[in-house]
């Protein structure tokens, strides 16, 4: 069974910005507050079912993934990985900024970029090196609920590598929003979630902090406990 504590790298808004408030509220959580909010009405009204399409990232908070969810390797101790968080925003790099739309991605509903942007995949590959020597290495039990055999061969291998599949030149950047939905679905959910993403006017999206998340149990949503703005 996966460790616990377990730990994650992700890119998300600030707590007081139109996009936060925007995903906490259709996922019915705040990670930053750890409170529960009221759906909707909009969603409701287009899915009744809304708690269950919205159960699947409602775990893990509104975010983008750059390091996946991780238990701590022996020695490392949560106040370590906190430190190397604030050392590895502290250092200058560009700021990837993106053109974020809301679209449909492997049969699941997110945030994501319009366009491929360099500067976002380099942060996200450079998350996946710098954070690895905190990561307990998989066991067999984790490495088989990942379903290697559905993978492709270099899935396989960062899989292996670093513990998860979708790294370096497999990263999307992704704001999930649903879980995974029939095509006869997701027409009517995807116009809701994108009229609603209209309405906030964010033309440009900077991607310029990371937020360290923390999940206590398996039975727990993962929680904000630590946020640094990367440096310029």
């Amino acid at each position: 069974m996966t460790g616990f504590p377990r730990y994650a790298i992700y890119f998300a808004a600030g707590r007081d910005s139109a996009l936060s408030r925007f995903g906490a509220e259709l996922l019915g959580y705040d990670a930053h507050s750890g409170d529960e909010l009221p759906f909707p009405q909009q969603a409701l009204h287009v899915a009744p079912d809304w708690h269950e399409v919205s159960a699947d990232p409602r775990k893990y908070g509104f975010h983008a993934t750059l390091k996946a969810p991780m238990a701590l390797a022996p020695g490392k101790t949560e106040a370590d990985l906190k430190a190397a968080c604030a050392a590895f925003a502290g250092r200058t790099r560009p700021i990837p900024t993106v053109r974020p739309i809301v679209d449909s991605i492997s049969g699941f509903i997110a945030v994501i970029p319009a366009e491929p942007v360099e500067a976002l995949q380099q942060l996200a590959a450079d998350c996946v090196r710098e954070f690895d020597p905190f990561r307990a290495a998989l066991t067999a039990e984790d490495r088989a609920r990942r379903k290697p055999e559905k993978l492709s061969e270099r899935q396989r291998d960062h899989l292996d590598r670093w513990g998860y599949p979708y790294v370096m030149e497999e990263f999307r950047f992704h704001m999930t929003l649903t879980g995974r939905l029939d095509a006869e679905r997701r027409g009517p959910i995807l116009q809701m979630l994108r009229d609603r993403f209209a309405a906030l006017n964010l033309e440009t999206l900077a991607v310029d902090r990371i937020a360290l998340f923390k999940q206590n149990d398996a039975n727990a949503r993962f929680r904000i406990i630590g946020e640094s703005t990367l440096a310029k």
